[in-house]
């Protein structure tokens, strides 16, 4: 057996072309009639047979032995098939899928270490379509071997995916496809199903796993992110684990959270490891106020945050429901000191050690008083600054019921980022703010100085947009370096109809690059999607 620059093995013989992917990664996978996955988990996980393959050539360079086409390999990635061929000399390869709207459109992904066997995912197909596909081979010194054309027909998306109207499409916008962490037409009864779209509003990738036995009710809640070794991770919370799967669909691996149940989010740290938020199966009376890290590699759970311990259950200032008294909606890693930023979100933002001591508190300073374990949680309440850098005094501002010129704080937050520059970039909803029925939401950036305990708000967007972005649930904030872009992602706006939205801002002008409405057929509790990323297509 031999491997290709893109991690698959193949085993070739006269009649047939099998593809195999090292058992570490996936097990054995089948271009002839089925595909088996082996060792990456409990039987159960696993998809039925694919597709057989399409006997048509496609390549008619000279050098080419081999090949086989197949769609939608793993049978949950119906815009996505799988060129697998052999070479009698060292080749590398281009895939070109020609778009709809010019070169703007079109999905290129060179494949460049040259090989003698070739697996190739081809990517960004449109549904509905006679897809025009290219490859180009080149020799081991780079020199065109010659490019083949040929077609992919795919049939229509499912009827439950939504539309997508783009209201403003600028060229400096961040390159890429948006990800959509989508609930779904019905929410976790058909569940849900992440997709990707291009900047003309198609949909050019997604996952479907109606058919799959145990992910057939996959919810997600806060969705899917990408690992940093190019696959995608989620929790579910229909099974409570967390899955690892690749752009084709195929599961590549899951934990399971013995003695916790998943909800919300799950975080890979930089070393792997995964900070989950849970609930403890040990406490029968409160929900949604545990945190584990889970090692990625053992799958042992190595630290558990007992947030009923850290903070102060019986605070009423937000919410009188004393059993899901902190609704924890995300959990994020601060490398900068070794912490973990968790928001709840009915009592704010707290920043806690890895022995759960709380660093500081983020939230209007009404009704804080003793934590669980006895710790004065009014000492960890930040100072608000004025633009200035003054302390802001006026006790309605502290408390929460007024704003002023220069600073607000968050309500019913969600999506905390740390930026590069060590702020705190929040979704901050607006319900109840102020105590008061909320109208607009906002992406907002604050200052944090844990050792003065202060905290300054740097910069804004949303609040003149009023009621057209406001979210008061779900939803999603990202900041990009490369573009010094914001991403402002409204998951839930209900103004006159129900639909998402994802909105690039130039950081520096606030000027809007990028802007789409998402609209779902039907849309469960009033939520189009909990968060949005902008990626590649193509893993890097």
């Amino acid at each position: 057996m031999q491997t290709n620059s893109y991690g698959w093995i193949f085993a070739l013989n006269s009649k047939t072309t099998t593809m195999l992917k090292p058992l570490q990664l996936t097990g054995i996978l089948s271009l002839v009639s089925i595909f088996l996955f082996v060792g990456c988990g409990n039987e159960d996980d696993l998809p039925g047979p694919g597709p057989d393959p399409d006997p048509t050539i496609v390549l008619q360079q000279a050098v080419v032995e081999s090949q086989s086409l197949t769609t939608n390999l793993s049978g949950t990635a119906p815009l996505t098939a799988v060129l697998a061929f052999s070479t009698s000399e060292p080749v590398s390869s281009r895939v070109r899928v020609l778009g709809k709207n010019g070169p703007l459109s079109d999905v290129i992904k060179d494949f460049s270490e040259a090989s003698l066997l070739h697996g190739l995912p081809i990517l960004g197909l449109y549904a509905d379509h006679n897809n025009e596909v290219e490859v180009t081979l080149f020799d081991a010194t780079g020199n065109s071997l010659g490019t083949s054309s040929f077609n992919i027909q795919i049939g229509p998306l499912i009827s439950d995916l939504p539309s997508i109207s783009i209201q403003t499409n600028e060229v400096q916008k961040e390159p890429g496809m948006t990800l959509v962490s989508y609930f779904g037409n019905n929410g976790s009864s058909s569940g849900q199903k992440p997709f990707m779209f291009d900047e003309f509003g198609d949909i050019r990738w997604y996952l479907n796993f109606s058919s799959n036995p145990v992910l057939a009710n996959l919810f997600y809640d806060d969705g899917m992110e990408r690992l940093q070794n190019g696959n995608f991770y989620f929790g579910d919370r229909s099974t409570s684990r967390i899955y690892e799967v690749d752009i084709i669909g195929r599961v590549i691996n899951t934990w399971e959270m013995p003695g916790y149940t998943f909800h919300h989010e799950v975080f890979e740290k930089p070393n792997g490891n995964f900070l989950v938020t849970v609930n403890s199966q040990n406490s029968t009376v409160t929900v949604e106020d545990h945190i584990i890290e889970i090692d990625r590699n053992t799958g042992n759970i190595v630290n558990e945050w007992d947030l009923r311990e850290s903070l102060q259950r019986d605070r009423t200032a937000w919410t009188t429901d004393q059993s899901d008294w902190i609704h924890v909606n995300a959990v994020t890693y601060d490398e900068n000191d070794d912490t973990i930023i968790i928001s709840g979100r009915t009592q704010g933002v707290v920043k806690v050690t890895n022995d759960n001591e709380v660093v500081w508190i983020l939230a209007p300073h009404r009704g804080w008083g003793t934590a669980g374990d006895g710790t004065d949680l009014t000492t960890k309440l930040l100072q608000p600054l004025d633009a200035g850098g003054q302390p802001i005094t006026v006790a309605n501002v502290l408390d929460g019921a007024s704003n002023s010129g220069s600073f607000e704080w968050a309500w019913y937050q969600h999506a905390p980022q740390v930026m590069p520059n060590g702020n705190i970039l929040l979704f901050d909803n607006g319900d109840n703010r102020n105590y008061q029925s909320g109208s607009y939401s906002r992406a907002v950036e604050y200052e944090i100085d844990a050792t003065n305990m202060t905290i300054r708000q740097e910069w804004s967007y949303g609040k003149a947009r009023g009621s057209e972005t406001y979210s008061r649930i779900v939803s999603d904030v990202d900041y990009h370096e490369t573009s010094n872009h914001v991403f402002f992602s409204p998951g839930a706006i209900a103004n006159n109809s129900i639909y998402g939205k994802v909105v690039e801002v130039d950081y520096t002008s606030n000027t809007v690059l990028f802007e789409a409405s998402i609209i779902a057929p039907v849309a469960p509790f009033d939520i189009t999607f909990h968060r949005t990323e902008r990626l590649s297509l193509y893993p890097d």
